[in-house]
């Protein structure tokens, strides 16, 4: 029996240009003299732009940076950065969401290659899901054990329509899996630490190594 591979891990590639240096606050420097001096025009022409509440503190910040990276930080009361938006000069983009000590909550990303993302964290930003899709029709939902960081599930439809259930060990290895065919036949797998096939529907014999 050959093993599905949607793609899981693959799909989960996401415009690292947009999401490097997120909470990077020394970014956004607290100058609002020139935001000060045209208060009053209807248009404003800069290379940054910080945004203050009525006490002065630094709310938010919009720049584009020597590499072209155009950036919207906002921030709460306390200072910390809560959400950020990227969009990188070749075209990938990303959304941040953060907690109050500046932990990701979900991040969402978008590649010029036509890869698109979700990524969604638990406590202490550690990651608990993510959904992805590819340019060729390749889409992937994978869910992480909080606790290691590691996949434990993934469900996913291959570009040809093939949809799988993978269901993965806390090592990451893949222990079982279930699948239809593009002709309609139906496939189940069970497999041992060592990546053989143990068991499976239709019949397959003991001891056959898995094609992972």
């Amino acid at each position: 029996m050959k093993l599905i591979k949607c793609g899981f891990y693959a799909l989960l590639i996401f415009a690292g240009a947009a999401f490097g240096g997120f909470l990077s606050s020394h970014l956004w420097p607290n100058d609002s003299s020139a935001i000060a001096a045209m208060r009053h025009s209807k248009t404003v022409t800069a290379e940054k732009f910080v945004m203050l509440d009525s006490a002065g503190k630094k709310r938010g910040a919009m720049q584009v940076s020597d590499s072209g990276m155009a950036t919207v930080a906002l921030s709460d009361a306390s200072g910390m950065d809560r959400a950020e938006l990227r969009v990188a000069a070749e075209g990938g983009s990303g959304l941040g969401l953060f907690d109050p000590k500046g932990h990701e909550l979900a991040v969402f990303g978008a590649g010029r290659d036509g890869h698109v993302g979700v990524r969604i964290f638990g406590r202490q930003g550690k990651q608990v899901a993510a959904l992805g899709s590819s340019p060729d029709g390749e889409t992937a939902l994978t869910l992480y054990d909080v606790n290691t960081g590691r996949a434990r599930a993934g469900l996913g439809v291959a570009a040809k329509g093939e949809p799988a259930l993978v269901l993965l060990d806390q090592s990451g290895a893949d222990r079982a899996e279930l699948s239809l065919r593009t002709d309609g036949r139906p496939g189940l797998a069970l497999v041992d630490a060592q990546g053989k096939v143990i068991a499976g529907l239709p019949e397959v014999q003991p001891g056959t190594q898995s094609n992972q």
